[in-house]
């Protein structure tokens, strides 16, 4: 897909933009959820923050991506800007109401 070829940060943006506007574009988004997955390692905090959130934000309903950006934004927790942080405040209470048996 062409998704493969888009820079992490402009993953980010695109999720993020398509959230704001309230479109749960269900192919765009699992397009993004499997390359930001395959790609976890190039994306910095901010990218895995805004990520998260835009999931979260249309209701995403597939697990897999909450655990990825998880493990990866935990060890990196020192770095977490605060705006950073309180998305992922937004994204941890979501996570617990659709998978109360997850640690994120």
């Amino acid at each position: 897909s062409r998704i493969a070829d888009f820079e992490p940060q402009n993953m980010a943006n695109t999720v993020w933009a398509f959230a704001t506007a309230g479109v749960a574009a269900e192919t765009l988004f699992q397009a993004i959820a499997g390359a930001t997955v395959n790609r976890i390692g190039d994306l910095n905090t901010q990218s895995m923050a805004n990520t998260a959130w835009a999931f979260a934000c249309i209701g995403w309903k597939h697990n897999d991506i909450f655990t990825v950006l998880s493990s990866a934004l935990l060890e990196r927790l020192g770095t977490l800007s605060d705006v950073d942080k309180s998305q992922l405040y937004l994204v941890t209470v979501y996570v617990q109401t659709e998978w109360p048996h997850l640690e994120f």
